[in-house]
């Protein structure tokens, strides 16, 4: 049975907004999650926490009037449960199901696409420069963006096309007006928000060395070669050049206070180098990301901060809740940073976690090479982002 069409349940359950949830995993809530999706989906993405006790029982195991005694032992009946499923539809059912026999029980609004819709902005208070800057954090998959603010106007970095309007209404609750819109790179794991941002009437900018993997727009946006310069308000964004995630991998310096490093860096681990060539160009490429870390990047002044493009499981956060740290930091922590380069080389290829869901059609999506409407590309890029070299953390705590 389709999990759309399941049967209604006569009983009353309370629905749970993905943002109150989100709230009290933060505040160390202790918090039990049903999760009724099929073991794959669950064990590819989930929502975790150190307060978080996830239970995998997918629905169709309640579909019988006579549950399986070993499913309800499975479910704790001393706490309150809050049930999920994909879209939110067969959690509904499977509460109802559960009240009906006395458990305590919420579901979680829109399942895991409500999840996916959460979306923060967080002032980055260590940040030194001109104006104020702000990182956009999505929990659902780890994706980071950064919104320059200084004077009247204020660019975005790595925005979300699922988020378009939210940029914009930003800048109006800010008072000013969202010049540019700036990618890193073509990325693989989400939608870039980057053209639709143009046009409404912001100015569009990718990496000018991102434009020979084949982007059919290029010449409707403006690009970005290392060493351009773009103005917002008295601050300046500094294009950096710093391939080897991507041949077009391209950093911008912040007011001179943090590299927004893309999928180059992370406070966490460094690039994959595999999802523009694959296996065999990944070597290769591992080499040109050492030669831009050690060159174009660990050469900034120790307190500038970084910060990339997405953060997983095995980040810590900073104190001001941000996922950036001081390139001086991250020197003494990341132990891949310090060594020679073949045993760099090592490192990354090591223990790359499996490729981005639906990484393929992304991509083609953000060159331009396919189409995908607002609903499609919203599901296309549903999933963690896995776009770091490794599984697990490769700085010291």
């Amino acid at each position: 049975m389709n999990p759309d069409d399941l049967p209604t349940v006569d009983a009353d359950v309370e629905t749970l907004a993905p943002e109150t949830l989100k709230a009290r995993i933060d505040a160390g809530e202790a918090v039990t999650l049903l999760d009724t999706r099929m073991t794959g989906d669950y064990d590819e993405w989930r929502i975790d926490g150190e307060s978080v006790e996830s239970i995998n029982v997918p629905y169709y195991e309640f579909l019988d009037e006579d549950i399986d005694d070993e499913v309800l032992e499975s479910i704790p009946d001393d706490r309150d449960v809050t049930v999920l499923c994909a879209k939110g539809g067969a959690s509904e059912f499977v509460a109802g199901t559960l009240a009906e026999r006395g458990y305590d029980v919420d579901h979680l609004e829109d399942g895991m696409n409500g999840w996916a819709r959460i979306y923060e902005r967080v002032e980055v208070t260590g940040y030194d420069g001109p104006g104020t800057l702000y990182q956009y954090q999505r929990p659902s998959s780890g994706c980071l963006g950064y919104l320059l603010v200084d004077g009247d106007e204020a660019a975005v970095v790595d925005p979300l096309r699922a988020f378009t309007d939210r940029y914009l209404d930003d800048a109006d609750d800010l008072g000013v007006d969202l010049v540019y819109a700036l990618d890193t790179h073509i990325h693989a794991d989400h939608i870039s928000g980057v053209r639709d941002l143009d046009d409404r009437g912001v100015t569009g900018v990718i990496p000018e060395n991102a434009v020979p993997r084949g982007v059919t727009y290029a010449d409707d946006l403006e690009t970005a070669a290392d060493g351009d310069e773009f103005v917002v308000g008295d601050a300046t964004v500094e294009t950096v050049y710093t391939p080897g995630h991507t041949t077009g991998m391209t950093s911008y310096l912040l007011g001179d206070g943090l590299l927004a490093t893309g999928d180059g860096l992370f406070v966490e681990s460094v690039a994959r180098p595999d999802l523009e060539e694959g296996d065999e160009g990944a070597p290769e490429a591992a080499r040109m990301l050492y030669e831009s870390l050690q060159e174009r990047v660990l050469t900034l002044p120790e307190d500038t901060l970084i910060g990339g493009a997405h953060f997983s499981d095995a980040a810590d956060p900073a104190v001001d809740g941000t996922y950036t740290a001081p390139v001086g930091d991250l020197v003494q922590r990341m132990d891949a940073l310090t060594v020679a380069e073949d045993d760099f080389v090592e490192t990354v290829l090591a223990d790359m976690p499996p490729r981005p869901a639906n990484y393929e059609d992304i991509i083609a999506t953000n060159l331009g090479q396919q189409a995908a409407d607002d609903e499609e590309a919203f599901t296309l890029e549903l999933g963690p982002n896995n776009c770091a070299a490794s599984q697990e953390s490769l700085a010291d705590d």
